[in-house]
């Protein structure tokens, strides 16, 4: 089916760039739904099978690198800034909106990880939003408590190497332990890891297990709880992995009950954060997805 390279202007004025995955235009007007990866992970990276099964299913899907990743802009690279992509998302909504063949009052978003509890932050505050997935949400996004003050100190040496005309200081989204340096996150198992670590082996080349040391800054001084109280509308879909290793699956439902419906919850049996999305048991999930979509367009 047809899949074609495409790119959107942000308000700040980026260009974010991705891969369409329209559906037949012989489907007339249809549902559209964004797509996201993961914490600094490329548009390669764990959806390209997600968005040609919606397209499989009539539903037109637009996957993009978040700003900073891959082949959209902004510098410096890799810095990860999430407030600013819950507003790319609503940008990416006015884009999807205006293609042809898409139902512009049926545009929604999905998101896994950070992308999942960015996207549902987005739903809570662009009211366009038709419907949000979220797959295994990052939800507790403290940082170990042994760690902050030092994770403080280096931020703001960083802030003054900048500032003196330095580069940005990175470190790895994973260390050899499988632990994030931030203390974000429970931890990685092994597969999880070497995955992670050796991506660009699998088909995802721009990918870099690095991130400003800034974007820790960044993910403190936003606060997604303080955001999702506001979503009082939009239908949502969180499917939580039973065996997450990274986000708290209790944590995950424990959020879910405080959508109001109609909203979808579903825990996968067996799976973890990273392979969620993966194995035999992918496209009955990924059916479940796109039938919560037709079933919240035909509602209206």
């Amino acid at each position: 089916m047809e899949k074609r390279e495409v790119e959107f202007k942000t308000i700040d004025g980026l260009t974010l760039r991705g891969d369409l995955y329209p559906a037949p235009a012989s489907a007339g007007k249809v549902p559209a739904v964004i797509i996201t990866p993961g914490f600094n992970c490329v548009k390669e990276m764990f959806v390209p099978e997600v968005a040609e099964h919606f397209q499989k299913a009539n539903i037109t899907a637009l996957v993009y690198d978040p700003r900073t990743i891959g082949l959209s802009d902004g510098l410096p690279r890799n810095d990860i800034d999430p407030a600013r992509q819950v507003s790319d998302y609503s940008d990416a909504v006015t884009y999807v909106k205006g293609l042809q063949g898409v139902d512009p009052s049926a545009v929604g978003i999905w998101g896994m990880s950070l992308s999942g509890i960015v996207a549902l932050s987005a739903a809570s505050l662009d009211p366009r939003i038709r419907f949000c997935i979220a797959v295994c949400p990052l939800v507790d996004l403290d940082y170990e408590a042994s760690k902050f003050p030092r994770l403080l100190v280096k931020m703001q040496q960083d802030r003054e190497s900048q500032l003196a005309g330095n580069p940005p200081m990175y470190v790895p989204v994973l260390t050899a332990e499988g632990k994030n340096p931030a203390g974000m996150g429970l931890g990685a198992d092994r597969e999880e890891f070497n995955y992670m670590v050796n991506a660009k082996m699998h088909g995802a080349s721009r990918h870099e297990n690095r991130t400003t040391l800034q974007t820790y800054y960044k993910i403190k001084l936003w606060q997604p709880q303080g955001i999702v109280r506001y979503l009082d509308k939009t239908p949502v879909m969180m499917v939580v992995p039973e065996n997450d290793m990274i986000s708290s699956p209790e944590a995950q439902i424990a959020l879910h009950k405080t959508f109001p419906e109609p909203k979808l919850l579903h825990v996968e049996p067996g799976k973890g954060h990273l392979n969620v999305l993966s194995g035999d048991t992918f496209p009955k999930l990924a059916d479940m997805q796109a039938n919560f979509i037709k079933e919240i367009i035909s509602a209206v």
